[in-house]
C-alpha cells in the first residue's frame, strides 16, 4: 500500500510538473475573463433598467384629470390600466394643467 502511495504521488509530482508552465497564462486569462463577463453584465443592467426606467416615465397618468390617486380606485375611467404600461397611449388622457391667468 505505502508503495502504492509513493507511485501515486510520483505521478502527481510529474503531472503538476508539466502542467505548471501552463497554469500562469491560464489563471491570466481566465481571471480577465471573469473580469470583463462582470464589467459586461454591470453595463447590461444599467443599459435594460434605464430602458425600462424611461418606459415607465412614458405612463402618463399621474398628470391625468381622472387620476384620483387612492389605492381603491386609481381611474375611474380606466381602472385596470392606470399606472401600468397599458396607459401609455391612453385615449382618454387630459391633462391637468394650472394656468395663470392675468387679471387687469
Amino acid at each position: 500500500m505505502y508503495q502504492f502511495l509513493l507511485f501515486l504521488q510520483l505521478i502527481l509530482q510529474r503531472l503538476i510538473q508539466t502542467i505548471e508552465p501552463l497554469m500562469v497564462p491560464l489563471c491570466f486569462v481566465l481571471a480577465w475573463t471573469i473580469v470583463i463577463l462582470g464589467l459586461w453584465s454591470l453595463w447590461a443592467t444599467g443599459r435594460d433598467s434605464l430602458a425600462n426606467a424611461r418606459r415607465m416615465h412614458q405612463i402618463p397618468c399621474s398628470d391625468c384629470r381622472y387620476f384620483t390617486n387612492q389605492y381603491q380606485l386609481k381611474c375611474p375611467v380606466h381602472p385596470s390600466q392606470a399606472l401600468s404600461e397599458a396607459a401609455i397611449g391612453c385615449p382618454d388622457f387630459e391633462s391637468v394643467m394650472v394656468s395663470c391667468s392675468t387679471e387687469n
